[in-house]
């Protein structure tokens, strides 16, 4: 069965709503999770109308009350027309639209469930609103009946706004997940150039046939997974596999979807098009892993199917007895009191409040926090798993080594080099430069220059001759370099990429670079042990370059040569052994493991893809951060359990109450706001929390 890529709930293909995207058929259990997912931008906004009208009208009712209160509105409270009391009348026409247009999507959503004879909390919400406002309602205009109506249509509009809040809370974290889907499809060109008859046609990436050759020119996106027929070329790979360094390509390599191809034309035959290639697997272990952790079902959401019969349980018993014993009159009071005071205000924004105070609190370290079951699963963390690449290093190669042969010294090394690379866009070529002009070196332009493809570059100046690249670039060219074989071992052995220099015929030096750790990684790491968390490693990269890091990082364990759709594998056989997995990356290769772990945490200064499917995101790239996250996320947690803990005691307490005619509709209401002015303060205390 297919599962609704925004909420995650499985679908029946026949009942459900289809749309075609893309090359992908996709199935949604409702059209509003459809809009979502297609135009999340033009559904969050109509959301926001609705939030917006329900607080004005509760901003309107509270300036009406502060008016009545310092008696500016005698004249309008004991003006009557046709026998109506003006100030209920202002008061209905102030809440009826609110009620109805603000509140729709709540009644469709509660007309829905009892279609299908289910009853959730819009059914609970739907009734104590109309309740309020109808029992209003028939008060404003047959005051013979009952007392003042405006109460209760103010109680309505009060429920209405705070439960529309948390909705909107949760519609903006839905919409971010759809958002991670849809950027992931954006990675894939939507032109490629197909070769046919010996002329280069343009033609749509879903006309690509499995064997067509196409033709990438330099600075352009392969289109589609396929192998190299002809030409040479290094390709940015870092998007899927985290690469730091572009891979070079030549006849009979093999190159991936969505990559970047950096400096030679190449000519490649399509082996993998549409559902099968490697951005199509990433794009659907984002969806599934999304769907699998869906929103955890929030405690209050586990209840409530206990707990909304139960309450239309009470209150028909209650009104079916003081009907009998009391009247119509009292009865009717008795059951809008019980509807009134267990309408799960208090219940509905426990948890979201909650998570925006710790959004609040978040968002002045740097830290943002994007879901309930993140932070609900803070608590039992066990294990944090970095991605290398970009998360714990700095992403780019770096000069590390320089290392100067008889007649020689590293400013000269480094100087030579960096006239060879000058003009190189290859990031090790760039690596060389930097580091010369970190040392104040003077790098004037080669006299001559040949670049020769997978081995490095020849160059001369005023009379020298250099070369500069990998061990087969020195021996092609009759350079002995047996006795500096320890020293490239060594290097080598350290995960570095050793470039050897040769100067008119004879080895001069050596330059080493690799991809260097951020200045806090090793801080951070340690953090993470002293609060008890296992820290692991998982990188595409080499083992022998992770390794490396790791030693310098102090981590043990570490998982290397995974490609993207692994990670998943690993995240899972980490979760099957029982432990609670936070998985933290910064790049697309990530996204899908971010999605299937417990807690995603994503670097802010990585991919938005990366971001979309983390559920903390760290706006700083502090890597301190990750600790902060996860210290935020615990202490959110704590808040949400009380809060849900207070507003179930208060309606335990308050229903069998309302339910022996204690309480009076009014009172009742007041009671139900009060509690979620606790659960609002209660969550306020978050801000007060130091990191």
């Amino acid at each position: 069965m297919p599962r609704d890529p925004v909420c995650g709930m499985t679908v029946d293909k026949e009942g459900s709503i289809k749309r075609k995207i893309g090359d992908r058929t996709h199935y949604f259990c409702s059209e509003t999770c459809a809009r979502t997912y297609e135009q999340p931008e033009q559904e969050l906004k109509a959301m926001k109308r609705r939030v917006a009208l329900a607080l004005a009208g509760v901003i309107s009712v509270a300036a009406l009350r502060v008016i009545a209160i310092l008696g500016l509105a005698v004249a309008i409270m004991t003006f009557r027309i046709v026998g109506i009391s003006a100030w209920d009348l202002a008061f209905f026409i102030l809440s009826t639209p609110i009620v109805w247009i603000a509140g729709w999507s709540i009644h469709h959503g509660a007309y829905n469930a009892l279609k299908i004879h289910a009853i959730n909390m819009d059914v609970l919400i739907t009734t104590g609103v109309l309740a309020g406002w109808g029992y209003g309602a028939v008060s404003t205009f047959f005051p013979s009946l009952g007392s003042e109506g405006f109460g209760y249509m103010e109680v309505a509009i009060a429920i209405l706004a705070f439960v529309l809040l948390g909705k909107f809370i949760e519609e903006t974290i839905r919409r971010k997940s759809a958002a991670a889907i849809r950027k992931l499809l954006e990675l894939q060109p939507t032109i490629a150039r197909v070769l046919k008859d010996e002329q280069e046609v343009e033609v749509s990436i879903d006309d690509v046939l499995l064997g067509d050759l196409l033709i990438i020119k330099p600075g352009e996106k392969i289109p589609t997974d396929g192998v190299v027929t002809a030409g040479y070329s290094s390709v940015d790979e870092k998007i899927i596999t985290g690469e730091s360094i572009p891979v070079e390509k030549n006849v009979g390599s093999e190159v991936i979807g969505a990559t970047i191809n950096k400096t030679g034309l190449l000519k490649i035959k399509a082996t993998k098009i549409g559902e099968d290639t490697a951005l199509m697997q990433i794009v659907h272990l984002v969806e599934e892993a999304q769907a699998s952790n869906a929103p955890a079902q929030r405690f209050a959401d586990r209840v409530v199917g206990y707990f909304v019969p139960a309450v239309f349980t009470v209150a028909g018993i209650a009104f079916t007895f003081w009907l009998v014993t009391a009247g119509f009159s009292f009865a009717f009071l008795v059951l809008l009191a019980i509807l009134l005071i267990a309408c799960p205000c208090a219940l509905g924004i426990a948890t979201p409040t909650a998570i925006l105070a710790g959004v609040g609190k978040g968002a002045e370290y740097g830290v943002l926090l994007r879901g309930g079951e993140y932070v609900e699963n803070a608590g039992k963390l066990t294990t944090v798993v970095f991605d290398k690449t970009g998360t714990l290093t700095k992403g780019e190669p770096s000069v590390t080594d320089v290392i100067a042969f008889e007649g020689y010294n590293e400013s000269d090394i480094l100087g030579f080099a960096a006239v060879a690379e000058k003009g190189s866009e290859h990031p090790l070529a760039e690596a060389v430069i930097k580091a010369a002009n970190e040392a104040h070196l003077k790098v004037a332009d080669a006299d001559s220059f040949e670049a020769v493809p997978g081995h490095g570059v020849k160059a001369s100046i005023k009379k020298h001759q250099i070369l500069f690249g990998n061990r087969k670039l020195i021996q092609a060219n009759n350079v002995n370099i047996e006795n500096i074989e320890g020293k490239l071992t060594t290097l080598e052995k350290q995960g570095k990429t050793s470039m050897l220099l040769a100067v008119d015929g004879e080895t001069a030096g050596i330059v080493a670079a690799m991809d260097t750790p951020k200045n806090n990684a090793a801080e951070a790491l340690e953090q993470l042990k002293n609060m008890g968390l296992e820290v692991a490693m998982l990188t595409g990269d080499n083992e022998r370059t992770a390794k490396a890091i790791a030693g310098q990082l102090g981590i043990d364990t570490v998982i290397a040569n995974v490609l993207p759709w692994q990670k998943v594998d690993v995240i899972k056989r980490l979760q099957s052994e029982g432990k609670v997995v936070a998985m933290v990356g910064d790049g697309v290769n990530d996204a899908p493991a971010l999605a299937q772990a417990h807690i995603g945490v994503a670097i802010g200064s990585g991919t938005d893809i990366a971001k979309e499917a983390g559920g903390i995101v760290l706006i700083k790239d502090d890597l301190c951060d990750v600790a902060r996250g996860i210290m935020l996320s615990r202490a959110t947690m704590r808040k949400i359990k009380q809060n849900l803990f207070w507003a179930f005691i208060y309606n335990l307490v308050s229903i069998p109450v309302a339910a022996l005619g204690l309480l009076s509709p009014i009172i009742a209401a007041g009671a139900m706001a009060f509690s979620s002015l606790f659960v609002v303060s209660n969550s306020a205390t978050l801000k007060l929390l130091k990191l």
